[in-house]
């Protein structure tokens, strides 16, 4: 089970705030998570919900006028919430810690020839000669499915297509065999059948180079064939986390029932696909009780009152909803994500590539 295995990672009630016109914005709000070693986490949620703004604050790429307000994120038994300057995380961003953004074209210098790009990583943090350095920059793009590596190393990022281009990003990501290797929406500018390549080669260099990787995604169908846990964000928070399968099957709060039911795979021919109705809250403001109330269906009185706290469904799966206390009405999840386990499995019969686990 994922709790006898190492910690690599533990995020403790962290709170990231933002100065923006002479106000505060909290865009986390006492977030916890453990990662594991070698395993695969996805964080998923709608765009604002905290995803990206959390996970830097495990790399210290917050922009300047945010800060970590509370809470400690420990790894190797150092607090990184306590680094301030760049030569703090030298050893730690890049070389221990390193990140896959979405966008390829933005990630890479484009006057820069792609193979300076990925040697000045190489030297910066392992100390080797030029040599040396060329010699595992090739090594690595061969890795990464580069063909006629040697020959490719001195054109630029405009002689690469975007999904060429990704496989650089993630050379240059891994090449320095960091221990969490952060994904950050990796597939969203690459076309459908450039995102399969390259969830499948982040999945075989994992194996290979025994890494932890953290996915971040609003896409459930990524969710599904990658993840090993899945957290689900809202409002600056974990509203639910479990392994994936507890999470596709046994889903307990209204949130992660709404995400699921928006997934295009599960719409039927002829009928308006499911959407979330209103807007995430405006994290200017103080979040009174459960942040989803205002939009869900199901919300109880106290919601509206009083933030929830976790609820224990089993040893690996929690949610932070008033619909677990004992108390609560029963309620049964929505028409269009019960029996989930057939519908993904005729999807799958059928020759689509939604599976889970």
């Amino acid at each position: 089970m994922a709790e006898e295995r190492k910690v690599v990672l533990s995020a403790k009630d962290v709170e990231v705030k933002f100065r923006v016109r002479d106000k505060y914005l909290t865009a986390i709000r006492g977030v916890s998570l453990d990662l594991y070693d070698g395993e695969t986490f996805a964080i998923v949620g709608e765009s604002g919900s905290g995803k990206s703004v959390f996970t830097k604050t495990f790399t210290g790429m917050l922009e300047t006028n945010g800060m970590v307000s509370k809470g400690t994120v420990m790894f190797h038994g150092k607090d990184l919430t306590k680094l301030k300057t760049d030569k703090d995380w030298e050893g730690i961003r890049g070389a221990k810690i390193s990140t896959i953004f979405q966008d390829p074209m933005t990630s890479l210098n484009p006057i820069r020839t792609i193979g300076s790009q990925i040697t000045e990583v190489i030297e910066k943090h392992q100390g080797v000669s030029k040599a040396e350095a060329k010699a595992q920059a090739i090594q690595m793009m061969d890795r990464v499915g580069i063909p006629n590596a040697a020959n490719r190393f001195d054109e630029y990022p405009f002689q690469y297509s975007g999904g060429m281009r990704q496989r650089i990003v993630i050379a240059i990501a891994l090449a320095c065999h960091p221990e969490i290797l952060i994904c950050d929406e990796p597939t969203t500018a690459l076309d459908v059948t450039i995102q399969a390549q390259i969830i499948s080669l982040i999945r075989d260099l994992q194996q290979e180079l025994k890494f932890t990787t953290l996915y971040i995604t609003h896409d459930l169908g990524v969710v599904a064939n990658v993840a090993n846990r899945v957290g689900v964000m809202y409002g600056g928070q974990i509203v639910e986390y479990g392994t994936v399968e507890e999470i596709f099957f046994d889903s307990r709060h209204p949130y992660t029932w709404a995400l699921l039911s928006s997934l295009p795979q599960l719409g039927v021919k002829g009928q308006d696909l499911y959407y979330i109705a209103g807007t995430p809250p405006s994290l200017y403001n103080e979040i009174k009780g459960d942040a989803f109330a205002p939009r869900n269906e199901h919300a109880l009185k106290i919601d509206f009152e009083q933030e929830p706290p976790y609820f224990r469904v089993s040893d690996t799966h929690y949610a932070k909803t008033w619909l677990l206390d004992p108390r609560a009405p029963k309620l049964e999840k929505p028409e269009v994500i019960r029996d989930l386990h057939q519908k993904i499995k005729l999807l799958t019969d059928e020759g689509g590539a939604f599976h889970v686990g």
